[in-house]
This record gives C-alpha cells, structure tokens and sequence, in this order.
C-alpha cells in the first residue's frame, strides 16, 4: 500500500474545483504527467448514486460498475481497474454485487452513507498505517540503544582477563 498525498487547495468553491483538490489531497489523481483522467467527474457521479439510493431507500442505485466509472472518467475500463486500488486501499469505495434483471451485477459504491463517511474510512486507514510506522519508530530506538549498550559495554575478552 502506498500514499502519495497531495497538497493542493482550491481555488474557488466551485463543486469540480473542491472534488479536484479534494482527490488530489488524498494521492488518487493520476501519477502519470500526461494523466488525463477525471477521477473527480467519477467521484461526484458515485456522491450521487449514494444520495439517490438513500433517498430512495434501494442500496443497489449506489453501485456503479467499473465499466461506468471509467466512462465517467473519460479512461479506458482497464486503466480505471488501476486508479480503483488505491480508492479500495483508502476504503473509500467498498466493492458491491446486486441482482439486476437476473443477472448479477459487480460494482462498487461510496463506503460510507456520503462523502464524508466515506473519506472517514480514508482517515482511520491512514490513521492506522501512521500509529504502525510509529511503533515501528519505537523498535528502531530501542535497537540503536541496545547496540549502543552492547558496542560501548566491556568484551567477553576484558571480563575474562579481569
């Protein structure tokens, strides 16, 4: 898992302009320089379909197949497949499957009941990995203070002479 956070702000308080800064702030903009994918267009579509869904009280208006998220996205389906990862690493999106006309449909939705309670799920997963880096911090002093005791503390060969 990697995060590549960004730090943008918006320039006016225009939807596109805060759902730009807004992917750009939590690393899932494209990496590429020549990126050119509109992931925000993506985002507001599932904001939507969870708002819908809701309202309407049927969960399965929520989902939006992959091959609609990158429609949304102005990307090929598969390249989209590689811009999901890091929503699922964050848990922004949660994967989904509903029966639609009998047949099942896979999708994924907002992992939470709107933005927010989705880019909360964002927020305790970094939240995590940041509490894990820091006890991998307390490990690494406690080592170099031991191999401090142990280089600057008497030999074998110096007890044994005494």
């Amino acid at each position: 898992m990697e995060f590549l956070l960004g730090n943008a702000e918006p320039i006016n308080q225009e939807v596109e302009e805060l759902s730009k800064v807004l992917i750009a702030r939590f690393g899932l903009s494209p990496r590429k320089k020549d990126g050119n994918a509109q992931l925000h267009k993506t985002l507001l579509q599932l904001y939507e379909r969870k708002k819908e869904a809701n309202r309407e009280k049927k969960p399965e208006l929520a989902v939006l197949p992959v091959e609609e998220m990158a429609l949304y996205a102005g990307i090929k389906r598969q390249t989209m497949y590689d811009y999901l990862r890091r929503w699922l690493d964050l848990q922004i999106l949660k994967k989904t499957s509903f029966v639609s006309g009998g047949k099942v449909v896979m999708g994924y939705e907002l992992n939470g009941n709107n933005l927010e309670g989705a880019f909360r799920k964002a927020e305790s997963t970094l939240k995590g990995h940041l509490e894990a880096s820091f006890r991998i911090i307390e490990q690494l002093q406690n080592e170099i203070k031991k191999e401090k005791l142990r280089s600057s503390g008497p030999t074998q060969e110096e007890n044994s002479s005494q």
